[in-house]
């Protein structure tokens, strides 16, 4: 066996992209992924139904999701606004020669991503309130009243304890936002 066979492959670190609702978490992490082929992207597995639009995600059923729960394929798994996400053990295998991760995470599972994950960063996205406001009416996807609920949580703080957090302002033009995190991303690794 050769000495490069023997030698261990590098393994990125998880980044989770945080930040509320209408932000353009998916958008920022489309972008940094074309921007960076090395940087790769984790879809989630989701109990929403197929045809609710937004993000690449694994839609499974509530039963399908207890079935992978019972069979451990999720090296993390939450409930959030009444659905229910995981993020496949097969987060490993993107790990492996990749210069990052990106997954997309809600604040309430933050810690225990950082003790799941040996090398996890958060990445917070922000905009300015008109600006979600705007997004979120946009997509459709919420009524009146679930708009007004997610804007309210837009001002939670992240859990404190976390140990390496950058924050990212996406209420101008995406491009502007990707620039901002892929620097970020680079001053981490340095």
């Amino acid at each position: 066996m050769s000495a490069l066979a023997d030698k261990p492959q590098h393994k990125g670190p998880v980044i989770a992209v945080v930040g509320p609702s209408g932000v353009g978490k998916d958008s920022l992490m489309s972008g940094l992924a074309v921007a960076d082929p090395r940087l790769r992207s984790m879809r989630r597995v989701i109990t929403r139904a197929p045809e609710a639009g937004g993000e690449d995600y694994q839609p499974v059923s509530e039963a399908e999701f207890a079935a992978l729960l019972r069979a451990d394929v999720f090296a993390l798994h939450w409930q959030a606004h009444g659905l229910h996400y995981g993020i496949p053990r097969d987060i490993e295998k993107l790990r492996l020669g990749a210069s990052g991760v990106l997954v997309n995470l809600s604040r309430a599972v933050l810690l225990q991503a950082q003790e799941v994950f040996d090398d996890f960063r958060v990445i917070s996205v922000t905009a300015r309130p008109e600006v979600l406001a705007a997004r979120l009416a946009a997509r459709g996807r919420e009524d009146a009243a679930e708009v007004e609920r997610r804007l309210a949580r837009a001002s939670l703080a992240l859990p404190s304890g976390l140990e390496q957090v950058y924050e990212v302002d996406n209420s101008g033009a995406l491009g502007a936002a990707i620039a901002e995190a892929q620097a970020v991303i680079q001053a981490a690794r340095g």
